[in-house]
């Protein structure tokens, strides 16, 4: 005999309250109860066995509405009654709640989890659910033409497309029902997908030492399809560093993740996320970056097989759909091959994934950064480059750096060091030289006292 699991359960007496064993068992993969063997596998055996023969399969017909197969076994010359379900292709419950068999415990759902399963079985995903109160005034039409310009280049659509209305874009997609936009029409598409779901934003912050040094924070908003290119956009221009180096005579300014692998993390993060949860949340940190997502892996998903080549099982197939066909993700399961090749065709350390609060964290090494803050090289191939590249790749270019603090002090007068510091990634110190780099070279001028001043840009 096997120990308790997924589709085995033990009783050591038939009571009535085991028909939600048996609900559970027919919402899930489907499985045996075995009635006079004990949770610790002893054999008791059963009274009263062709009343119970009888009475038990006639309680399960009336109360859940389902056939089992009961059937009398002996085992060491005790009674056993074998109780089998099939899986149920439809949600079965008892007086009025639902279960279902997970590990080797039952779970009565509620709320969202219950929401989800009654979805699933029906054949439906909150995708495509419609958006009661929707239009297609809410839809963005410069949205839908970046989609098909997208798609169009990377050659999964074809040319023709480009004439295509919102309607037909969205209906193509399975996101419209009766006229009415579904949820994901409006994530990807809409005009203020935040006004009706206010958790798809995703927010980016960066850390000092700890996780309650909040140094600084940025809220990206605005429809699905155009999120990657924002995220990527402000991580680049705020958050991470192109650190210089030299491939012979050529001058190469990379960003410090993989670029192509960066895209794949985030596309991937935003497209198989659970949007009845909470937001999508990146935490930079000087060694690593944090990047949650709410929604647990298929329960046939492991982050072992994760690893390996798999099948892909995106939680919101149209959604996904979307993304592939606008070339920002891959198909077949293979984009954390992707991810993963990508950061070892520069050297780097791979991301590592794991399953936690009902999410999935990527945890990504910042090995170029720690490298230039160290005073080292660049090039991270084992840290093994020229003295040449070492030397020349010690920072940031400084010509881009002062850039990025014009740009800053234009939007921001009153932006202090420490704050460019913070957005630039380096020392208040490499701040202070940069500005007396640019002081002297007649581009800004500071006016007023040190506190109380503003920056001003005379000539950039």
């Amino acid at each position: 005999m096997n120990n308790e699991n997924q589709n085995i359960e033990y009783k050591r007496i038939w009571k009535d309250e085991y028909l939600k064993w048996v609900c559970g068992f027919a919402n899930a993969q489907g499985g045996r109860i075995y009635i006079g063997i004990g949770d610790d596998m002893a054999l008791i055996g059963v009274s009263h066995l062709h009343q119970q023969l009888e009475d038990i399969p006639n309680k399960i017909v009336t109360m859940l509405g389902i056939v089992p197969t009961v059937s009398h076994i002996v085992q060491e010359g005790k009674d056993i009654i074998e109780i089998d379900i099939d899986h149920s292709n439809i949600p079965i419950s008892y007086k009025g709640a639902f279960y279902v068999r997970s590990g080797a415990t039952n779970q009565e759902l509620r709320g969202v989890a219950l929401q989800q399963f009654l979805m699933k079985k029906f054949g439906r995903s909150w995708e495509d659910m419609p958006c009661y109160g929707a239009t297609m005034d809410d839809i963005d039409p410069e949205a839908i033409k970046y989609f098909l310009k997208k798609g169009i280049k990377e050659k999964r659509m074809s040319p023709d497309v480009d004439s295509s209305t919102p309607e037909e874009v969205i209906s193509n997609l399975g996101l419209m029902e009766d006229g009415v936009p579904c949820n994901g029409a409006i994530l990807l598409f809409g005009k203020y997908p935040q006004r009706r779901f206010i958790t798809s934003s995703f927010k980016i912050g960066r850390f000092g030492a700890t996780n309650f040094d909040l140094l600084s924070q940025e809220i990206i908003n605005g429809n699905l399809i155009q999120m990657p290119e924002r995220v990527l956009r402000t991580l680049d221009d705020k958050y991470l560093i192109r650190p210089i180096h030299y491939r012979g005579l050529q001058r190469v300014e990379p960003l410090e993740i993989p670029e192509e692998a960066l895209r794949e993390i985030i596309c991937n993060s935003i497209v198989h996320r659970d949007y009845q949860g909470t937001w999508t949340q990146m935490s930079i940190y000087s060694d690593h970056i944090r990047l949650w997502n709410e929604g647990k892996l298929p329960e046939d998903l492991s982050i072992e097989k994760l690893m390996d080549k798999h099948t892909s099982k995106p939680r919101n197939p149209k959604m996904a759909e979307a993304f592939y066909r606008a070339g920002f993700i891959e198909a077949w399961g293979r984009g954390i091959e992707k991810i993963v090749n990508g950061f070892k065709g520069e050297g780097l350390t791979p991301p590592t994934f794991s399953v936690e609060q009902g999410g999935v964290t990527v945890y990504i090494p910042r090995e170029r950064f720690e490298a230039v803050n160290l005073g080292g090289t660049t090039e991270i191939n084992r840290h093994q480059s020229s003295e040449k590249s070492s030397e020349k790749g010690s920072g940031k270019s400084s010509e881009k750096t002062r850039d990025r603090i014009v740009r800053e002090m234009k939007d921001n007068p009153l932006v202090t060091i420490n704050e460019l510091a913070t957005i630039l990634s380096i020392s208040d110190r490499a701040v202070s030289k940069h500005i007396k780099k640019l002081q002297s070279d007649g581009v800004i001028r500071r006016v007023g006292a040190a506190r109380g001043g503003y920056w001003q840009v005379i000539n950039h």
